[in-house]
This record gives structure tokens, C-alpha cells and sequence, in this order.
């Protein structure tokens, strides 16, 4: 990654934090100046993490030499970073090597597949760090589309999402920004782990252009999980849906489980039972 992308998550974070936020103890340093914008200054920042002024100027201005872990680790605490933002800005700062191959992994670990497996009646998918879909269940394709049909360059989550108006199950209108949200975090991690990959380099660019969520997302260095998505959808067999998407990260694999549920007793958890 590049220096100007380090200066521009620490910018965009700092801009998010407001002096409230500080903890009450803590004593920014007094400035003459009128505060022009609501985000903390550079100062407060450099003062937070006891890091010299200049230097942290230079490094919103991409100017400055590659941090240390230790400064990384002061940076991200005053500007109170996630995990997950923690280990993006290590990464943006080249303290956590790329992956060893240059894309997304393709195979899916047979614990993987068995799990897939035993989630009877529960829609389920697997996808890879690119969000292709490499494996799903017969409940899945009832609910979304016969996968099976599709290209593996098809086969892609947020194509189906956003190109493709033959897939069983489309959302409501205005009930796709945090879907959005949650892509974007997933291929901007993505994109650090595999900085050679163009196929993923294609599809960031192509979901930007289409997508103006993503691309405000992806703008603003989202990369917060959102483990959990409500979805209202209108099926052409079940009628009308809320439910539940969750994601959970398979550890070590460079996969993740996609899962559908719905509210225990709901109208919605009946209609799932009958796929």
C-alpha cells in the first residue's frame, strides 16, 4: 500500500473523532485557532499519541517515514480504533506481510464443505475473501438463485446482488446500504492481503462505479465488520421476507460462512422451513 493511503485512513479517522469522545481526564492541548471543522486537530491527535507535531503532520501529508509498531499502536489508540481498524492501518503501514499467493483461495476446506452440510434447511453459502461464491446448499440456491447456472465470473456475491435481476430473491429498495457498507469493508481488507490481484483490483473498480454506497464506503476507509444484515426481500414463491444475514469468518481458511435465518415464530422462519 501506498504512503497516501496511510495518510488517508489516519485523516478520515481523525476527522471521525470529536473532542467529546476524548476521555474526560485527558487534556487536549489549546489552540488559538477556531475549530473550523468538528474532527479533532492534528495536533490533539500528535499529543494523544505522544508523537511530535510535525511528524504526524507529515504523515496526513504522505511525507513522512513508515511507522514503527509502536507508534502505530499510540496512533490507534488515540484515535480509538477497532481491532478491525487496528489491523488495517498495520497493514496500510506494511507491518503485516500480503498473502503468499496473489488472489483469493479458490479451494474450500472439507470441514468447510461438511459444515455447509449439516446446516439443514438453513440457507447458506461460502465465499472467498473476493466474495465469489464457491459453495452453497440446495437451501440457498431455493432462496436466492440455481448458482449452479451462473459462470464462475457470475458466481460473484455483489454481482448477484447488483447486476443480475434473475436471482429468486432481490431486496427492497433502500434496504442495501449496509449490505454496501459491509462489502466495501470486506474488499478493502481484501485488497491489502492480495495487492497483485487483478481480478479483485476489477471488481473494486466495477462495484464503485455501479454502487454509490460502496464507493462512498470504500472512500471513507470502511472497514468495520458488520457481521449481521437485515434483508426484507420479496421471493416469487414465499412472498415477502425479513431476514437475517449473518457472516461468520472461517479462521485460517480466507473463507467465510454466509447464513440466512429469520425471527424465531415469525411468518418468515415458517416460509424458510418450507424451502
Amino acid at each position: 500500500m501506498s504512503s497516501q493511503e496511510l495518510a488517508d485512513f489516519l485523516r478520515r479517522r481523525r476527522e471521525d473523532l470529536r473532542p467529546e469522545d476524548v476521555q474526560a481526564e485527558t487534556t487536549l492541548p489549546r489552540s488559538r485557532r477556531a475549530r473550523r471543522t468538528p474532527g479533532l486537530r492534528r495536533e490533539e491527535v500528535a499529543a494523544l499519541a505522544q508523537v511530535s507535531v510535525s511528524y504526524y503532520e507529515r504523515l496526513e501529508r504522505a511525507r513522512a517515514p513508515r511507522p514503527s509498531p509502536q507508534v502505530l499502536s499510540a496512533l490507534a489508540t488515540a484515535l480509538q480504533l477497532t481491532e478491525a481498524e487496528r489491523d488495517h492501518l498495520a497493514r496500510l503501514a506494511g507491518q503485516v506481510l500480503p498473502a503468499g499467493n496473489d488472489g483469493a483461495p479458490e479451494h474450500v476446506p472439507e470441514d468447510a464443505q461438511q459444515l455447509l452440510g449439516r446446516l439443514d434447511g438453513i440457507p447458506a453459502y461460502i465465499v472467498n475473501d473476493r466474495q465469489d461464491i464457491v459453495a452453497w446448499n440446495a437451501a440457498a440456491a431455493a432462496l436466492i438463485t440455481d448458482f449452479s447456472r451462473l459462470t464462475p465470473e457470475e458466481r460473484n456475491l455483489t454481482r448477484i446482488s447488483t447486476r443480475f435481476r434473475d436471482t429468486l430473491c432481490t431486496g427492497a429498495p433502500g434496504s442495501e446500504t449496509d449490505f454496501s457498507r459491509q462489502v466495501a469493508a470486506q474488499l478493502r481488507a481484501a485488497s491489502v492481503l492480495y495487492p497483485t490481484d487483478n481480478v479483485l483490483a476489477e471488481l473494486i473498480n466495477e462495484f464503485a462505479t455501479h454502487d454509490p454506497d460502496f464507493a462512498s464506503s470504500w472512500r471513507n476507509h470502511a472497514v468495520r465488520p458488520i457481521p449481521g444484515v437485515r434483508k426484507h426481500l420479496h421471493h416469487p414463491t414465499l412472498g415477502e421476507l425479513e431476514i437475517d444475514r449473518h457472516t461468520l469468518g472461517l479462521p485460517g481458511s480466507g473463507f467465510s460462512l454466509v447464513m440466512y435465518t429469520a425471527e424465531s415464530g415469525s411468518p418468515s422462519a415458517a416460509a424458510l422451513k418450507s424451502l
